[in-house]
């Protein structure tokens, strides 16, 4: 099964939990959820309406912490600690899968000291294992450790929810991008059409050589009948060179002068 299959069906299991529920019930869910290593999208919960109704109840910091795992990052945790649930182990490694997947979304050679710094990691060593066993066997991230140049590679990422107005973004930008393919469609066609008819003239001049030649052909083949025709009625005229040379050949009878 995919992640996105996998992904799919336990979305819709939480969402069936979640709308069962209210208030304080929804913290197992959230932390279910929060915590599952092959759930890594968490808008339909969010949209889910008794999950929304914690909004400015004692039970709010369920939302937050359903917020921070939908579009937040490990830093983003740190910074709102004090206002936060203590997480689980398991909850801060998703959450630091998450942090990944952020980085992903902008730029493609994640450099290893920006991650590690993201990521609280002491060593590279940590750090490669970690996007290794955490990241790539989980299926969330694809790319190529370069030890080298101390930076990771990102040939594939999951994407994450969609942030609050970032919507209107993602639509203008895939707006830019259909205009842009349109242009290139017209550029190639274009090109194409080109190609076409000079593929036309191309065989238009090949016929018109090809003729050429088969007419210059001809002339040459006719010429040299004509040739060899004369030259056989010469040879084949009565009193013509031929009998000329014969009568040359017979010997002479002397004349007697006559006495």
């Amino acid at each position: 099964m995919d992640i996105e299959q996998k992904q799919s069906e336990l979305i819709d299991q939480f969402v069936k939990q979640a709308s069962a529920l209210s208030g304080s019930a929804l913290a197992a869910v959230v932390a279910d959820a929060t915590s599952h290593p092959s759930l890594f999208a968490f808008s339909e919960i969010l949209a889910v309406p008794a999950v929304l109704q914690l909004e400015g109840t004692e039970n709010s910091v369920y939302l937050d912490v359903l917020r921070l795992f939908a579009h937040g990052t490990w830093s983003d945790f740190k910074r709102n600690a004090g206002r936060l649930l203590q997480l689980t182990p398991e909850q801060v490694l998703k959450l630091k899968q998450l942090t990944v997947l952020t980085l992903a979304e902008t730029n493609k050679v994640l450099p290893y000291d920006q991650l590690m710094q993201e990521l609280d990691v002491i060593n590279v060593r940590e750090l490669e294992d970690f996007l290794i066993n955490e990241c790539m066997y989980a299926g969330i991230v694809r790319g190529k450790l370069d030890q080298l140049r101390r930076c990771f590679e990102v040939q594939f990422a999951a994407g994450r929810d969609l942030r609050p107005g970032q919507l209107g973004s993602m639509i203008q930008t895939l707006s830019n991008w259909l205009a842009t393919s349109d242009d290139l469609l017209v550029s190639i066609q274009e090109k194409i059409k080109w190609a076409d008819n000079v593929s036309e003239l191309d065989k238009k001049h090949k016929k018109d050589v090809e003729d050429r030649v088969e007419e210059v052909k001809k002339s040459l083949s006719l010429k040299a009948d004509i040739d060899y025709r004369g030259h056989e009625e010469i040879y084949s005229e009565p009193g013509g060179v031929m009998d000329y040379e014969e009568d040359r050949s017979r010997p002479k009878r002397r004349r007697h002068p006559i006495s």
